[in-house]
């Protein structure tokens, strides 16, 4: 039987936590006060005393009743604040953030617990989802022109590439090669695409049509897995605790600054120029930082009821080549995070399968 009374539980839909709002009795502060006091003395070493043996009296005169009382409250919230979460198969995902009221012998203590709750994931009919979409799949196609261009392309890249062999500034190089009519550009011979390490020009033009048409199946792929984890999160009914949407928002900002730092600027020099506050950045990504959270959630869930995995030999594999170039990663961490990133990717594959 719980020891609290005048117990209130509710839950925040907007935050996906649960609130626990509870007194905790006199008669039951009293019976873990006893508690917190033998905890104390066992583990207390004063002197003049063995372990353990030292008289209460003197474990309240060096403690103060003030920090018994808080140890009380802790025994008392840990026996039975799971009964009462269990009772409201409440699955939380983070120790539960406690405030109490003002500690006094003989009066009832206020209690407040308030936690993220696990995320509630409830997934539309994605094997349909994922069919209705991979039905529209095109077969790809390279028409002469598109062929055109990109041969034009290279003729332009030999054209800036000798500019600069002999001498002219690159971005000058640049500007000629772009400013030559067709006509006027070099021809593609064997000597120039063998530099490339291509046979002949004629295995040459056969490759860049290839690598055309592997561009545009890549593209129409991406946007084809887009659509159907579009629909998904629009059609799926998912709660998660604001502290997903935190851990998005932080990996975004932890990419732009990557992003910003590579382009040779920093994160604080970009919020001067664009006239925003880091919170008004974040606040603008929340929108994003959510469909994150669910197409994350989405994914995990799909894996679970189809019980898929990456495979064990590709990700140890994979992980002993990021440890060339991690080397200072956590071994743990790093592996958390290209199984989680093998494990999406065959759930997208799997997606894919479905005719």
């Amino acid at each position: 039987m719980s020891s609290f009374q005048n117990v209130q539980i509710s839950r925040d839909e907007s935050a996906w936590e649960i609130d626990v709002r509870a007194e905790l009795s006199v008669e039951a502060l009293e019976r873990y006060r006893d508690v917190a006091l033998k905890s104390i003395q066992k583990d207390a070493k004063l002197d003049g005393f063995r372990p353990g043996k030292a008289p209460l009296e003197r474990i309240i005169e060096i403690y103060g009743e003030s920090t018994v009382l808080k140890r009380a409250v802790e025994e008392a919230l840990g026996e039975n604040l799971p009964e009462l979460l269990a009772k409201e198969n409440a699955l939380i995902v983070e120790s539960p953030r406690v405030t109490i009221s003002e500690l006094q012998r003989g009066k009832p203590v206020g209690i407040s617990a308030r936690a993220a709750l696990a995320p509630s994931v409830e997934l539309p009919d994605y094997k349909s989802i994922a069919r209705s979409h991979n039905t529209k799949k095109e077969e790809m196609s390279v028409s002469d022109e598109e062929h055109k261009e990109a041969m034009t392309h290279f003729r332009r890249e030999r054209a800036r590439i000798e500019r600069i062999e002999k001498g002219t500034e690159p971005k000058i190089a640049h500007e000629e090669s772009r400013a030559l009519k067709e006509e006027e550009l070099p021809a593609l011979d064997d000597e120039f695409v063998k530099a490339l390490g291509i046979a002949g020009t004629e295995k040459f033009s056969e490759t860049v049509r290839t690598n055309i048409k592997n561009e545009k199946e890549l593209a129409a792929r991406e946007k084809r897995r887009a659509a159907i984890l579009d629909e998904l999160a629009d059609k799926a009914t998912i709660k998660f605790p604001a502290a997903l949407r935190e851990y998005e928002l932080d990996d975004m900002e932890a990419r732009m600054k990557h992003d910003l730092e590579r382009m040779g600027t920093s994160f604080d020099a970009y919020l001067v120029q664009t006239k925003k506050t880091r919170d008004e950045l974040r606040a603008e990504w929340k929108d994003a930082a959510d469909k994150r959270a669910k197409v994350r959630l989405i994914l995990a869930e799909i894996a679970r009821k189809e019980d898929i995995e990456p495979d064990n030999e590709r990700l140890e594999k994979e992980l002993a080549h990021a440890k060339q170039h991690i080397q200072s990663a956590n071994d743990a961490a790093l592996r958390a995070h290209i199984t989680h990133a093998l494990r999406n990717e065959k759930v997208l594959e799997f997606l894919e399968s479905i005719n």
